[in-house]
């Protein structure tokens, strides 16, 4: 029994000093997925959680981009500029709700995926775009500009995945600059007047598209 006992007591500190390192090896492990500026998902972790989403046939895949970021940037600074983005990432974040997941792709990009439970994105997005539009916190009134959405509902596109449904949402956020407004792919065809000419990269966000 004493036997026992000592043994217990000698791996205790073992047992507790694993436990602490498995537990900082994970905590690192999120900090790595997250987007250091915005506490956002990066572009890979965002990914791996929005495929998940998919499955629910009442997800809905957004795409966001912040109009005249560059001028934003040169005119105020960076520092505003930092805050625009952290600014939009919590209002994006705070529209997707817990079930969604979003994400910040690069640059001035990012892209959501919420659970559209009660059938009204359109009407939150529209909300999301006016949301959007003001000041970024803690900083003058001009540190502010409008944020384009595109948006897919996945039902829509049966068999379309993440690549896919994105590269919808992209073809919708472009007519979205032209319309000032949220706008969302239209079932089973492509948008008229596509603007080709992308950013570099784009389309090969979250890797080809199908």
């Amino acid at each position: 029994m004493s036997e026992t006992l000592t043994a217990l007591t000698t791996a205790a500190p073992l047992v507790a000093g694993w436990a602490v390192h498995v537990l900082t090896l994970r905590r690192g492990l999120s900090r790595a997925r997250r987007d250091p500026l915005t506490g956002l998902w990066t572009r890979d972790a965002f990914t791996r959680k929005a495929r998940r989403l998919l499955r629910d046939e009442r997800a809905v895949v957004v795409l966001a981009d912040v109009d005249r970021f560059k001028q934003v940037n040169d005119r105020y600074g960076h520092a505003a500029g930092d805050a625009l983005l952290a600014s939009v990432a919590r209002r994006l974040a705070h529209a997707t709700g817990r079930a969604g997941v979003c994400g910040r792709l690069g640059g001035d990009e990012f892209a959501a995926v919420l659970i559209d439970a009660d059938g009204t994105a359109a009407d939150l997005l529209a909300l999301l775009h006016g949301v959007l539009a003001r000041p970024a916190e803690g900083q003058p009134s001009e540190v502010a500009t409008t944020v384009s959405l595109g948006w897919v509902r996945a039902a829509d596109h049966p068999g379309g995945d993440l690549s896919a449904l994105l590269a919808r949402a992209d073809e919708a956020m472009y007519e979205a600059k032209r319309a000032d407004r949220p706008v969302k792919a239209p079932f089973g065809s492509r948008l008229r007047g596509l603007v080709t000419a992308r950013r570099s990269g784009r389309r090969d966000a979250v890797g080809e598209v199908a």
